[in-house]
């Protein structure tokens, strides 16, 4: 199709206007300022949020933040504010001293096993003698007696089982040759076996004697020293009154028993060191080792009975006499105590508050001894509990508080 010449000259005029330099040239700028307009409007509007933006920040949050902190304090205001202390141990008593018996480490009375007369007695009192040593002679004449009739007695069995021995042989051979019954063989054996029994029972018998004509002589059965005497010649000696002849007792180490009461049983131990003083020795202390207890206190008492050794080897402690003695190590069982402000009076019995968890427990207590400022507890709490010290009437079991610790 070919334009119209009324279209060309209209493309012409307009390709013309465009190239004119003052013709629509301000038209356009009119239009490109025109857009530019919304980009700054929308920066104004960013710019004023902002700004609100940030009025709302710096006005409500502090608001907020006061708000929440005096909602802390309110909290924490209305939980009371406690003072706690721990049970602290008693004090310490002085150290444990006790009255001591001294004896012998090893003693024994001597007395006689036959009856006889004292022929001589070899040792006195305070003697000091060796084991095995004679100590005294009796004459024993019926024991003697005695003797010679089981040696004679013996002598007589002994025959007597001989001519079984050869009565029994030669009925065997009269039984091998069939001349005498197998009864009467049997029974001369029989005879035999008898007799040797006796021949025993009499041999015993004078073995006996001999050992007891051995005990005429009055020995020491180990060292030590003599500490009693009760015989004289001449004197007749019944063994069976049981009569005391001598008394021997070993000095040279002693025992020493004291009885420890109850609440320092715990704390005695074997192997402890003590200390013996004697008012007769001033100035003077004997050394001495726990080497044994009962194990289990007297119910009669309520102590524990305890035995020490002690060296005596120049013999100056006296067996039989008291010492004090002092156990540094034995100290009484320690029992808490706590100030007699934290104690709770009420229907329930004698309480105490404590704290578990910043939480009031409530707790049953048994009071000991009153100290005046201290009370001891026997039993109901521990070292490691927190005690409310001044507890108000308004604390309840399960209250939350504030934990302060006050002063010992």
């Amino acid at each position: 199709m070919n334009a119209t010449p009324d279209c060309l000259t209209e493309q012409h005029h307009e390709r013309h206007s465009d190239n004119s330099p003052d013709g629509h040239r301000p038209h356009r700028e009119s239009n490109n300022a025109s857009m530019t307009q919304p980009p700054r409007l929308s920066r104004l509007l960013i710019v004023i949020l902002v700004i609100a933006a940030a009025g709302l920040t710096f006005g409500l949050v502090p608001r907020l933040r006061a708000r929440h902190q005096v909602a802390a304090d309110t909290m924490t205001l209305s939980q009371p504010t406690v003072a706690v202390v721990h049970p602290a141990p008693a004090n310490a008593g002085p150290p444990l001293v006790l009255s001591g018996e001294l004896k012998p480490a090893t003693e024994a009375s001597i007395q006689a096993r036959v009856n006889g007369y004292v022929r001589r007695w070899l040792v006195d009192l305070g003697a000091k003698v060796e084991a095995g040593q004679v100590l005294a002679e009796l004459d024993t004449p019926d024991t003697d007696r005695e003797l010679s009739q089981a040696r004679a007695q013996l002598t007589q069995v002994e025959a007597a089982r001989d001519l079984a021995a050869a009565t029994a042989k030669r009925w065997k051979e009269m039984l091998a040759g069939k001349t005498v019954s197998a009864q009467e063989a049997d029974e001369k054996a029989s005879d035999y076996e008898l007799k040797k029994a006796t021949v025993e029972a009499a041999r015993a018998n004078v073995q006996r004697l001999e050992e007891v004509t051995r005990f005429a002589k009055i020995t020491a059965p180990f060292a030590g020293t003599i500490t009693v005497r009760r015989l004289d010649v001449g004197e007749l000696i019944m063994a069976s009154e049981g009569r005391e002849l001598y008394r021997l007792a070993e000095t040279d180490k002693l025992r020493v028993f004291v009885r420890v009461p109850q609440n320092y049983a715990r704390n005695t131990a074997i192997g402890q060191i003590g200390e013996l003083t004697f008012a007769e020795l001033p100035g003077r202390k004997f050394p001495g080792k726990v080497v044994r207890t009962a194990g289990a206190l007297d119910p009669a008492t309520r102590t524990l009975l305890t035995e020490l050794e002690v060296e005596n080897p120049n013999g100056e402690i006296l067996a039989g006499s008291y010492a004090q003695v002092l156990l540094p190590d034995a100290k009484a069982a320690a029992a808490l105590t706590l100030p007699a402000n934290t104690l709770i009076y009420r229907a329930e019995g004698t309480q105490i508050a404590l704290v578990e968890n910043d939480r009031i427990a409530l707790r049953a207590v048994a009071v000991g001894r009153d100290f005046g400022s201290a009370v001891e507890i026997i039993g109901g709490v521990t070292a490691g509990d927190r005690v409310v010290v001044n507890p108000s009437d308004a604390l309840t079991e399960g209250s939350v508080v504030q934990v302060v610790e006050a002063n010992p």
